[in-house]
């Protein structure tokens, strides 16, 4: 019989790990003080768009993103069936190698169709696209004027590209034309804004920001990931509803929200786009999404182009939860609902993960956002809303709200 030895592994100098021990340290804290840890909820069981098993328990989602409740679409799933039976699982290899099945290019199709422009590229994920795109066409040397509030993939597309990052404050018109008027003359320049903000789920100010991008000789794209689908007349994002479609160069989106899939793309009207097949390194790089997800996104896209009626209800779910929330007291991060997204303000990072855990244990899952990822150092409970969710499972989350907020002291 040995003896079984625990050997205590100190971290040697230079480690490349030690940037994390706040960060580590916070976490531990957190977990320590009992809480459930929130970034790693495991769902055993998807019963619809609005519904899982969490911990055994039959769970509402309320922060998963499925603005359109497209992932139990039955035209969808029947259509993802047929591709993965005609196709197979893979394309194992690059869109410009083996990976462009008649699928990609009929998913392409769709998104032209939707936006009603010359150009569509399909990335494998809505990073990606932003990845790709602004690293390509914004090099040494090129300047991006952006809101400060942008999503990480686009700063690392700015990275990646090695431009010029020139932040603005969040939604500030006039900031934005202060930091255009000091770019050198003759210089490349990209703005870069986004229809609805994640975190607070607000509503940018195109119609204005556009115009004055314009002016200035710069390009324009716009990620419209959390309005695809759901705002403007069809669906086509913020760009639409205040009527500077027309306008942009590009715009961004992906299909992990209101497509209910995964996978991103860019349209645009530029009539040197389709060089950015062979140019575009994250697109040239990876291999490209599965026959079966092509084929779900393209049905889904094409019946989002039918979807006012969801839209409407959508809507109304917004309004009554929002307006429920303000009334039981708590603190939302927009006066009036803009978007899908509801973000509720918690007063630090321990009471939002107890109050996330509450809700959990009432049966009712939201996404628990926090610093660096969060504006001004906020802790937010974000809930994002589904087209599926009916009126009174809103109601039942409004309750589910109140009873957590008073067990934990929040309201």
């Amino acid at each position: 019989m040995t003896d079984t030895i625990t050997a205590t592994h100190t971290p040697p100098a230079g480690d490349l790990f030690s940037k994390f021990d706040d960060l580590i340290q916070t976490r531990e804290t957190l977990l320590a003080s009992g809480v459930e840890d929130p970034f790693n909820l495991v769902m055993e069981k998807v019963l619809s768009p609005t519904r899982a098993v969490c911990n055994g328990r039959e769970t509402i989602l309320l922060g998963t993103y499925n603005y359109m409740g497209m992932t139990f679409d039955p035209d969808v799933l029947e259509a993802g069936r047929e591709a993965l039976t005609e196709f197979g699982s893979g394309t194992t290899g690059s869109r410009v190698l083996n990976g462009t099945y008649q699928g990609h290019r009929e998913c392409e199709d769709a998104l032209k169709e939707f936006y009603g422009m010359d150009h569509a590229m399909v990335f494998s994920t809505g990073y990606q696209a932003n990845l790709g795109i602004i690293a390509t066409i914004a090099g040494k040397g090129d300047y991006v004027v952006l809101d400060i509030d942008s999503h990480a993939s686009i700063y690392d597309g700015c990275a990646m590209g090695n431009a010029e990052i020139v932040p603005f404050r969040h939604n500030d018109i006039e900031a934005m034309e202060k930091r255009l008027r000091r770019i050198p003359e003759g210089a490349g320049k990209l703005v870069i804004l986004e229809g609805v903000y994640s975190m607070l789920g607000d509503v940018a100010p195109l119609k204005e920001m556009v115009a004055i991008a314009k002016q200035y000789g710069a390009m324009v794209l716009v990620d419209e990931a959390h309005s695809m689908g759901f705002i403007g007349e069809n669906g086509r994002g913020v760009c639409e509803e205040q009527g500077v479609i027309d306008d942009v160069d590009f715009i961004i989106g992906t299909f992990s929200k209101s497509v209910g899939t995964v996978g991103g793309f860019c349209v645009s009207n530029h009539p040197k786009f389709d060089i950015m097949r062979l140019v575009c390194r994250p697109y040239v790089f990876t291999a490209s999404l599965p026959p079966s997800v092509v084929a779900t996104a393209a049905t889904s896209i094409r019946k989002l182009m039918h979807g006012a009626n969801k839209r409407a209800h959508l809507w109304e779910n917004s309004r009554t939860l929002h307006k429920g929330l303000t009334d039981l007291g708590f603190e939302l991060g927009t006066k009036e609902p803009q978007s899908a997204i509801v973000a509720v303000i918690m007063p630090d990072l321990e009471r939002g993960a107890m109050m996330w855990e509450a809700l959990l244990k009432e049966g009712l899952y939201v996404n628990l956002a926090r610093p660096p990822a969060t504006p001004a150092g906020m802790t937010l409970l974000r809930c994002s809303l589904c087209a599926e969710h009916s009126a009174e499972e809103v109601q039942t989350v409004l309750s589910m709200f109140e009873r957590a907020g008073k067990a934990v002291g929040i309201i």
